[in-house]
């Protein structure tokens, strides 16, 4: 098995949303002002809670930062066209002068979104595995026509291209071995979710299997993680305030799931965890600040001042 080619350093950001404009300046001048390598919006059309559309407030976002790089974590493609997808990615990728990772994912833990988009949930890992590859040619302004079984189209163009050689990179989310297979395939990297260090490890050994099964001769691969992070006095105390911030956020009970995935307590156990998944292979971990809204600033206050020297 062929390793894969990860980074040397370790890179840091933090997954928020930008609500206004006000909010956007105030995000990206902490990311600045604390030394943090990127930000990152999520997405979800119908959520459990009120969410933004990622690509706009990315570009709001790049309005006030000329340094961080931004990112979806994971953009859900398979409820779009990839065509109208594609030229979105571009543009986004110029107004942010080439900083974009464009992150996908498949999602399904809320179906009913799929069924507002009027795509069968059941074939999301599919049209994934179709859109990909159109996306990444549409972005270098080549010409395209869809030819498979879910986005046929004539022939087409778009200009003007992203600035980066390539197209912005593409990171896949996921921990099935559908997921991972098509990382090996196909994507840039990997931004995983709710797995532990373990975990991480065996799904990079896989993803390298897989990239060795389709012949490809990768010359980097991102390693990201976005994971819980909360910062206290104690683990419980940490652990109690995760729990029900995740609770309301995905409507469930997430008490084992925030114990097991988390990184809870004094700036050392944070550090603890963070360096376990580096050993695993780690290169980008993005943090969810989980607890109550008003302290996300100065968690990540804490987090650059205490956890970040440690690591």
């Amino acid at each position: 098995m062929t390793p894969l080619p990860l980074d040397d350093s370790l890179r840091v950001g933090f997954i928020s949303s930008a609500g206004s404009v006000d909010a956007a300046r105030a995000t990206a001048g902490l990311a600045d002002r604390l030394g943090y390598d990127s930000l990152w919006v999520g997405d979800h059309v119908a959520f459990a809670i009120p969410i933004l559309d990622p690509f706009l407030q990315l570009a709001q976002l790049a309005a006030f930062s000329s340094r961080v790089q931004l990112a979806t974590g994971v953009y859900l493609l398979p409820l779009r066209h990839p065509v109208p997808v594609a030229k979105q990615v571009a543009t986004l990728d110029l107004l942010c002068a080439g900083r974009l990772i464009f992150g996908v994912g498949v999602g399904g833990e809320f179906p009913g979104e799929y069924a507002a988009c009027g795509v069968p949930v059941k074939q999301r890992g599919a049209r994934l595995d179709e859109a990909i590859p159109l996306v990444r040619k549409l972005v270098q302004g080549e010409p395209v026509a869809g030819i498979g079984r879910f986005y046929p189209f004539p022939e087409t163009r778009l200009q003007p291209a992203s600035p980066q050689p390539g197209g912005p990179p593409i990171w896949c989310g996921g921990r099935s071995p559908a997921a991972l297979a098509r990382m090996g395939r196909m994507a840039d990297g990997w931004i995983s979710y709710v797995v532990t260090p373990e975990m991480y490890r065996e799904g990079l050994e896989q993803i390298a299997r897989e990239a060795d099964a389709a012949d490809r001769k990768l010359e980097h691969f991102g390693t990201g993680h976005l994971l819980f992070v909360r910062l206290d006095d104690s683990r419980e105390a940490a652990l109690d305030a995760a729990n029900d911030h995740l609770s309301r956020r995905y409507a469930m009970d997430f008490r084992r799931a925030a114990d097991r995935y988390s990184a809870l307590g004094r700036p050392e156990d944070v550090a603890d965890k963070i360096h376990a998944f580096r050993e695993a292979g780690l290169r980008h971990v993005v943090l969810d600040l989980v607890g109550p809204l008003q302290d996300r600033d100065e968690q990540l206050e804490r987090f650059a001042a205490e956890v970040r020297p440690l690591l």
